[in-house]
C-alpha cells in the first residue's frame, strides 16, 4: 500500500478529543486563549482527570495537591500542560490493535519520552518538544497496524514492532516506514515542521545535515527504551550504545551507561497517562 492509500484509511487515524486538536494548533498560534483552553478542559472530564492525575504524580514533585485544571495552568505553566494533555489525546487515541500490545508499546513510548526528558536537559535541548516527539516517535507503526493489519502481521512474524531491525524491514517491505508514517502523520495534524522533521530523521540523525538535536535525543532515548523491554544487560548496553550519536549532542557516550538513572525512576508517575 502506498503512504498516500495508507492516510486514506478512515481506521488507520487514531480517534483524538478537538481539544488536543486545538493544542496542537496552539503551537502555530502566539494568540492562543490560555484560560479558554482551561475551560475547555476542565468540560472534558476523562482528560482534565488524567492531566490533575499526572500534575500531581512523582514526575512532577509538585510541593502542594493540585485540584483543578487552573491550578495545574499556574503551577506546571501552559507548556507542559499542553505536552502532558497532547501525551494523554496521543495515548487513547486507539482502543484496540490487531496484532499488536497497546499497553507494552505506549510503556516503551513513555520510556522513551522519559529518557528524552533527561538528555534533553544534558544537551541543553528543549524538552518539551523533545518528550511530545518521542512520545509520537513511534505512532506510524500503529497508522500501519490499523491501515494495513494483514501486511503488517507477515513483518511482524519476522521482527516485533520493538525489534531494531524493524524499521529496515518495513523499509523493505513498503517503501516506507513508522518513522516516516509518523512524520506524515505530525504534518496531516500541524504540528510544528520540527516535530515532523524529528520524526522523520531519529531512525539516523548523523545522516542528515545539519544534524537535527532532538532527532538525536531521541534516537538515543528509543535505544535505551528497546534496550529495557528487550532485557539487555550491561555488557550488551555497552555494545549497543549509538556513540556517534551522542557525541553529536555533545554528551560522553559513558554518561549515557553511568549517570543515567533506571527507567522505572526516570519515568515514576507517568503510567497515569496509560490509565
Amino acid at each position: 500500500m502506498q503512504l498516500e492509500a495508507l492516510f486514506k484509511q478512515p481506521q488507520a487515524l487514531p480517534a483524538i478529543p478537538k481539544i488536543v486538536h486545538e493544542l496542537i494548533d496552539s503551537f502555530n498560534n502566539q494568540d492562543v486563549s490560555i484560560d479558554e483552553i482551561a475551560k475547555k478542559l476542565a468540560a472534558d472530564p476523562v482528560l482534565s482527570a488524567r492531566l490533575l492525575r499526572l500534575a500531581n504524580s512523582a514526575y512532577y514533585h509538585v510541593s502542594r495537591s493540585i485540584g483543578t485544571v487552573n491550578e495545574a495552568l499556574s503551577m506546571l505553566g501552559f507548556v507542559t500542560v499542553r505536552t502532558l494533555v497532547i501525551s494523554s489525546g496521543l495515548t487513547g487515541g486507539y482502543k484496540s490493535m490487531p496484532g499488536m500490545d497497546l499497553t507494552q508499546f505506549w510503556r516503551y513510548s513513555l520510556h522513551t519520552a522519559a529518557v528524552s526528558g533527561w538528555l534533553a536537559k544534558k544537551a541543553g535541548v528543549n524538552g518539551d518538544q523533545a518528550f511530545t516527539v518521542a512520545l509520537m516517535h513511534g505512532i506510524g507503526q500503529l497508522v500501519m497496524h490499523a491501515g494495513m493489519p494483514e501486511q503488517m502481521l507477515q513483518v511482524d512474524k519476522l521482527a516485533s514492532p520493538l525489534d531494531s531491525r524493524r524499521l529496515d524491514m518495513e523499509s523493505q517491505s513498503f517503501g516506507y516506514n513508522f518513522a516516516s508514517v509518523g512524520a506524515e502523520l505530525a504534518r496531516q495534524w500541524r504540528f510544528p515542521v520540527s516535530f515532523a522533521d524529528a520524526i522523520a530523521q531519529f531512525p539516523d540523525p548523523t545522516a542528515h545535515t545539519p544534524f537535527n538535536p532532538v532527532a538525536g535525543v531521541i534516537h538515543l532515548a528509543a535505544w535505551r527504551a528497546r534496550a529495557e523491554h528487550n532485557g539487555l544487560q550491561a555488557a550488551e548496553l555497552a555494545a549497543t550504545l549509538p556513540a556517534s550519536v551522542a557525541v553529536k549532542l555533545g554528551l560522553n557516550p559513558q554518561t549515557l551507561l553511568d549517570d543515567m538513572p533506571p527507567l522505572s525512576e526516570l519515568s515514576e508517575g507517568l503510567e497515569a497517562l496509560l490509565s
